[in-house]
């Protein structure tokens, strides 16, 4: 998960250096989701591994 949101943020970047806004925001966007997912999902990992 952690990989794919480093890569829509390294292909956002590229389009916003070559002037494509719309593909620049749509990718952000989309790292910027599966970020919050990843942390969500790592969280959630690191309590059930304290419990059991």
């Amino acid at each position: 998960m952690l990989h794919y949101a480093i890569v829509f943020l390294i292909v956002a970047l590229i389009a916003a250096i070559f002037g494509f806004g719309g593909i620049a925001g749509t990718a952000a966007s989309i790292a910027k989701v599966l970020f919050v997912v990843f942390l969500i999902l790592f969280l959630v990992s690191l309590f059930r591994r304290k419990r059991l």
